[in-house]
């Protein structure tokens, strides 16, 4: 812990006067592997850390990114959030992505379950494969989805950058997430065809036969096959 109100009293005073929601504005001061420090345009300046400021990788986006410095740069001016005093730390925890509007529920207000969409996979994991169906925006699509016929792995149907369509099957608003089916944008003929491929090898050839035996041309008396 780096003190309580008696070792840096102005810090504490200035931290505990802050309201979850409050707009705080100032400059990035250094990028660390586990989050971003801000020096703050107001308050006393951190008796340790590069910033008083301090924004987690989770509260600096809402899109997905490899590195902050995807996001932020050193210098930048930034306008965040306050989410909380952290009193271990002596630290303000910042949000960014608060200040900015969340695409997911965008998304949400805009497309429709049963909705198709055109997207491009970006990653295959044992159970599926994620594909992006807008800017800032992936949507999983179970293995069990991905086609008609039993798929033991996703790369025995689609690879990372392949275009796809896919129909959303769920919209989760509260987790944030979506359900996607490339089996059910395929057309009924692909539905068919595979369908048929799931049949025993003598089943068509059976039923054609004894569809026959049972059909007669117009006009045509009964009589009696013989086979």
């Amino acid at each position: 812990m780096m003190g309580g109100p008696s070792e840096n009293p102005e810090l504490w005073a200035f931290l505990e006067s802050l309201h979850h929601g409050e707009l705080l504005s100032g400059t990035v001061t250094a990028i660390e592997r586990f989050g971003v420090f801000v020096a703050l345009d107001d308050g006393p300046d951190h008796p340790v850390f590069p910033g008083v400021g301090f924004i987690s990788f989770a509260e600096l986006s809402w899109r997905r990114f490899d590195a902050a410095s995807d996001v932020v740069q050193i210098g930048q001016r930034l306008s965040c959030e306050f989410l909380q005093f952290d009193t271990w730390n002596l630290e303000a925890r910042l949000s960014l992505k608060a200040t900015q509007p969340d695409p997911f529920q965008v998304f949400a207000d805009t497309i429709a379950v049963g909705q198709k969409l055109p997207g491009q996979v970006t990653k295959l994991i044992p159970f599926g494969v994620f594909v992006q169906v807008a800017d800032g925006i992936e949507g999983l699509v179970h293995l069990r989805e991905l086609a008609w016929t039993p798929v033991e792995t996703p790369s025995d149907v689609v690879h990372v950058g392949d275009k796809i369509t896919v129909v959303v099957t769920e919209i989760d608003r509260e987790r944030r997430r979506t359900a996607l089916s490339r089996r059910q944008a395929s057309s009924a003929a692909v539905r068919c065809a595979a369908f048929l491929r799931q049949l025993p090898c003598t089943s068509v050839p059976e039923r054609l036969l004894d569809q026959r035996k049972h059909t007669r041309q117009a006009g045509e008396p009964l009589r009696s096959e013989h086979y």
